[in-house]
């Protein structure tokens, strides 16, 4: 009997080696570090297959090739699932196979380990919703064949490394609401960069105007401290279809070259800019907001083919072409927010029924409204500008 007990030991212990032997040792033991550092939050189940004495390439979240992790997606990926929580442990860097390294929204917190520099396989990083916080390892830089980094929503502080604008193949670069802080580092050896996201950070200083590649898509850098013209930055960005510049402090003319880039969606709004603003063809971007600056001159008629339209709280002056009216009446404007401005006159019959997709708001101008529109609560409730104000941006 305790022999046919003995007999049975060594089989199970034989065949658990066994299963073992076939993932890497390494891996096998980072996988391990990794797991330990890490927990379920209450709700999710993600670990329940993280069983060590089967086969580690079976576990959720975990895909091998040969006897090596090249992929490791940590936490239940369907949507509102509740995470994980602890820290990121430094076996991480031990995968050295490892090509794609994810993290679902949850509550892990501390540091990005700096031994993900030693992934120099890796091309995919994404550990965005969390609560990691420390700075962002210069030691990506490093790492040539990274295509995409999204690091936004977390807690991040401190520069951005300018090594990672060195990266040959990177596509994606997302940085978003965090705290980082300092310039913004030259993209300009990262050709294959189509998606710059570094919105809602403290970032300041200007940008240099060979800073950005052509090659980008997709720009925001809004809610930032950013200053300076970027006429010489922008004019050289042809292929943007995205561009929010919105809540900084950027100077200067609006470059006049923009309005012919391939643009959906063009966001200005709240910064210093000045001086007229002119297009020399229609403009074909679907949403143009050039609210809350200091722009002035006369509203060209260029913009009617504007769909979302905000001119709000500059200094435009004149009346409004009357191509806007036409197109209101007609729905082609969704919303066309010209309040807050200086301007004489709208030829708009005072009969006239704006059809209920539109919007039209003309409040606090140099002119009584001919209509009655509703504007929104934040254009207040004064209808006309004083006249010693309006006298006084004439003369």
């Amino acid at each position: 009997m305790a022999i046919a007990s003995y007999s049975l030991f060594f089989i199970c212990f034989f065949q658990t080696l066994q299963v073992k032997a076939m993932l890497n040792p390494i891996d096998f033991l980072a996988l391990q570090s990794i797991r330990k550092a890490l927990h379920d939050v209450p709700g999710s189940n993600f670990f329940a297959s993280w069983d060590f004495t089967s086969d580690p390439c079976n576990f959720a979240g975990v895909y091998c090739a040969a006897d090596k992790v090249i992929s490791l997606n940590l936490g239940d990926p369907r949507a509102a699932s509740p995470g994980l929580t602890g820290k990121l442990d430094i076996a991480i860097g031990k995968l050295s196979s490892l090509a794609e390294f994810t993290v679902v929204p949850g509550r892990i917190y501390g540091p990005l380990p700096q031994s993900l520099s030693q992934l120099k396989n890796l091309r995919f990083l994404g550990v965005s919703r969390n609560f990691i916080s420390g700075e962002i390892p210069a030691g990506l830089g490093q790492l040539r064949n990274l295509r995409t980094i999204d690091l936004s929503f977390n807690q991040l502080a401190g520069a951005i490394p300018p090594s990672i604008g060195t990266l040959p193949e990177l596509n994606n670069l997302i940085l978003g609401y965090n705290r980082l802080s300092g310039s913004v580092p030259s993209f300009a050896w990262s050709k294959a960069l189509t998606r710059l996201e570094l919105k809602h950070n403290i970032l300041s200083g200007s940008l240099a105007p060979d800073s950005l590649p052509s090659s980008l898509q997709y720009l925001s850098l809004s809610w930032n401290r950013l200053s300076g013209p970027v006429d010489r930055v922008i004019n050289r960005l042809n292929k943007l279809n995205y561009l929010d510049l919105s809540l900084n402090q950027f100077t200067g003319p609006i470059p006049v070259h923009i309005f012919l880039f391939p643009l959906t969606d063009l966001q200005l709004e709240r910064n210093q800019f000045t001086g007229p603003v002119q297009p020399v063809n229609e403009v074909a971007i679907q949403t143009v907001d050039l609210s809350y600056n200091r722009l002035s001159g006369e509203v060209s008629p260029m913009l009617a083919s504007v769909q979302n339209l905000y001119l709000n709280n500059n200094g435009f002056t004149g009346q409004v072409p009357g191509s806007f009216v036409e197109r209101l009446l007609a729905a082609s404007i969704q919303i066309l927010y010209l309040q807050h401005n200086y301007l004489t006159g709208i030829a708009i019959n005072p009969t006239a029924e704006i059809p209920e997709s539109s919007t039209l708001c003309v409040d606090y101008n140099c002119m009584v409204p001919p209509i009655h529109t509703a504007c929104p609560l934040k254009a207040g409730k004064q209808k006309i500008r004083p006249s010693q104000q309006c006298n006084q941006w004439r003369g």
